[in-house]
Order: structure tokens, then sequence, then C-alpha cells
């Protein structure tokens, strides 16, 4: 599972990413939870205070890119006191293996927590070959 799914080198993020240097340091990196089953890896990530309007899951070149904005709901004419998040954003890139079929990712968001499902491809499942009796 190590290779199919994992952090880009420092070298490789600073080259794909085009945004601001200033931007990216401002953005908080999610706690992220990896498991496989059912010939698909599984990522789950924590994204309080991110909706599914301002959540962004892109797939470029094999890499996996969640970016949310956080909007923490305030009733109207409060003013919080105290906040534990102190970015504005979350963003986390990943590298996908070529084992991974990038046009069948699925994505469910409930209660700030990112459920990703990132199937296999066919030709990369485990199948189970007969034997004939001559």
């Amino acid at each position: 599972m190590s290779e199919m799914i994992k952090q880009p080198a420092r070298e490789t993020e600073v080259a794909r990413e085009q945004e601001p240097q200033e931007r990216r340091r401002s953005a908080l990196r999610p706690a992220v939870d990896i498991y496989e089953r059912d010939h698909a890896l599984h990522l789950v990530a924590d994204l309080p205070g991110v909706t599914a309007d301002a959540l962004t899951i892109e797939v470029n070149d094999n890499v996996l890119t969640l970016e949310g904005e956080i909007r923490l709901a305030m009733p109207e004419g409060a003013m919080a006191l105290y906040a534990e998040l102190r970015g504005q954003r979350f963003l986390r890139r990943f590298t996908l293996s070529h084992e991974i079929d990038g046009e069948a990712i699925e994505a469910r968001l409930s209660d700030g927590v990112l459920h990703l499902r990132l199937p296999k491809k066919e030709s990369h499942r485990p199948r189970r070959i007969g034997v004939q009796v001559a």
C-alpha cells in the first residue's frame, strides 16, 4: 500500500505548486488515515469547518490534491473569542501510483470528515485462474 499513495517529495511539491509561498504557508495540513479494503484504498481526512461547496478535489498528473476553505458558522452578531484553527484553508497533496484508477475516485463529506475511495485498476486486482484437467 505504501507504494500506491505517498506524500510528494518536497522538491516535487514546490515544483508543482504554482501559488505564492505565503498562501502555501497559511494552509493547514489535515490529518489523514489511509487503509486498503475491497480492491481500493480509502483515505479519511479531517477537514473541520469545510463544506462541500468549499472543497476542491483534483487529480492531475497522478497527484491527488485536497483543498478546502474553512468556513466556521457563527451566529449573527457573535464574534469568536478563541479559535483552535489558525489557518483559513486546508491543503494536502499525494502522489498516486499507476495502480489507482483516477477516473473512478469517489468522495463523500460528512460532518467535516472527507472519505475518499481510490479503486485499483482492474489490471492490478488479484484474480483467480482456473486449472483445467488434461
